[in-house]
This record gives C-alpha cells, sequence and structure tokens, in this order.
C-alpha cells in the first residue's frame, strides 16, 4: 500500500473522571466533537473510561461492550480511526489493552507489555505478547502503552529488504509529574533512534490515589525535534505528519541499515 504523504491526528490531553465511565465517554464525546475538522487519527490517553486503577474487578468489561461500541460508535461519526487504552477481562485474565477502532468498526488491539509494578500493575493485570503494527493510509504504526516507553528494544524499529516496520510509534499514557522529566527525555529519543515520528499523549488532574499528572503531551519528528507539546492543561490539538519528508530523510541518512539484527522471546 503506498502511504499518503499526510497523516492527520488529533491528539486529546484530558483530566479523567476517577472510575465514572459514562462521565468520561460524555466529556470525550465533547471534545471529539470540537476538534471541527477532518482527521486521520485521535488519541485518548491510558485507561481513558476510568482512570489508572488496579480495581479491576470492578472496571473490566470483555471485548466488544461498552467500551468497544463508544469506540466505533465515535470512530462511525469522524471517519477516523481512534484509539486508547482500557481494562478487558478475556479467558479469566485483565489486560491493559490499547484499543485501535475503525470507522467502519473493525477493531485491533494491543495488550500492554511492560507492566508497572511500582503500581502493582503486575499483579492484576497479563502482560502482552504481541506487538502488532497497524496500517492507516498507507503509514505503518507501533502502538505502545505507558511504562513501555523505558524499554527502546521493545519499540526497535527493524528492517526487512529495505523497508522499516513502522513509520510512527505513539504511545498512550497515565505518566506521574514527579517523573514527566523522564517522559520529555524518552520520547524523543525514541523518535531519534528508530527514524520515525513519535508522539506521547499523556492525562492531566489527579486521580483517585492522589497521583497528580502534568500532560507534556506532545510530537516528535524523526530528527527528535518537538513539533508540538500541550503543555499541562486540558487541551485538543490537530497536527499533520509529512510522510515525504519522513522518507526522503531516512533515505539521505539511512542509519537504520547499520542497526543491530534481534528477536525477542516472548
Amino acid at each position: 500500500m503506498s502511504r499518503s504523504s499526510q497523516l492527520k491526528i488529533a491528539l486529546i490531553q484530558a483530566d479523567l473522571f476517577w472510575k465514572e465511565k459514562t462521565a468520561n465517554f460524555s466529556m470525550f464525546e465533547e471534545k471529539i466533537w470540537e476538534i471541527g475538522q477532518k482527521v486521520d487519527l485521535i488519541v485518548l490517553p491510558e485507561m481513558f473510561p476510568t482512570g489508572f486503577s488496579m480495581d479491576v474487578e470492578e472496571l473490566a468489561e470483555p471485548m466488544n461492550l461498552t467500551v468497544c461500541k463508544w469506540m466505533q460508535q465515535q470512530a462511525a461519526q469522524t471517519g477516523a480511526v481512534i484509539t486508547g487504552s482500557a481494562i478487558i477481562k478475556e479467558n479469566q485474565q485483565f489486560f491493559n489493552r490499547l484499543l485501535w477502532v475503525e470507522p467502519r468498526g473493525k477493531i485491533e488491539f494491543y495488550d500492554k507489555r511492560h507492566l508497572f509494578r511500582m503500581a502493582q500493575e503486575d499483579e492484576h493485570f497479563g502482560p502482552g505478547t504481541r506487538l502488532p503494527v497497524f496500517e492507516l493510509k498507507g503509514w505503518r504504526i507501533l502502538p505502545q502503552v505507558c511504562y513501555d516507553l523505558r524499554f527502546p528494544v521493545w519499540s526497535r524499529n527493524s528492517h526487512v529488504d529495505g523497508q522499516m516496520a513502522y513509520d510512527l510509534v505513539f504511545y498512550v499514557a497515565s505518566w506521574p509529574a514527579a517523573r514527566v522529566s523522564a517522559w520529555d527525555a524518552l520520547l524523543p529519543a525514541r523518535a531519534i533512534e528508530n527514524l520515525a515520528y513519535c508522539i506521547g499523549v499523556n492525562r492531566v488532574g489527579v486521580d483517585g490515589n492522589e497521583v497528580r499528572y502534568c500532560g507534556h503531551s506532545g510530537v516528535y519528528d524523526f530528527k527528535g525535534n518537538r513539533l508540538l507539546n500541550l503543555g499541562e492543561q486540558e487541551i485538543t490539538k490537530v497536527i499533520s505528519l509529512d510522510g515525504e519528508a519522513l522518507l526522503d530523510y531516512r533515505q539521505k541518512f539511512p542509519a537504520w541499515m547499520d542497526s543491530d539484527q534481534f528477536s525477542i522471546d516472548l
């Protein structure tokens, strides 16, 4: 599939209602409506329906129930892919699952691989065992969730027959303000080392565990230059990524040809 020269993406940086799905759905519906223009992809934060909670028995739901149906509805109404993570139960196990929902209703997903043990996430959720690459308008897009950002091997951009595995990597997050300096440093690092665009969408506000979040959602190009910074307030921003500029840079500076080849045992 040929890549579209432009990919238009909306980043929604929001405060979340603690463990209140209906309130969060209503809030995000309003923010999505306020985008006011046609976009290709809408990115919501990690655990956008509930906040980052370990109360899995209370908050989890199976696939194709409330969260999935709401996302399908929003995707159909906007004509855009919508993505963000939620607590999903499958085969008696819980996952922090990033859902990728297309306008025609198709759902793909990625389960968070690296579980944040400092909040006991590893005691409540199962780790992901697959690393999908989604396609949108010919762009190859790698999904990641929050703590994954600290593990560069997991998102390493491989290459086969002169083609890189992905063009854009994005992170949906509930990244606390106390460690935002790491967030600000690692997002451009992932862009530089993988010769790809990198997006991070974080939340703001204070959750039910009194953890504070300060946003700093952003977009970085393949050189690590910051193209967009959402600051610390609730805000929605739209940006267009340039596919031709990416391809041109990879041809002029083919560092990817010298990268180490390896495989990951899952």
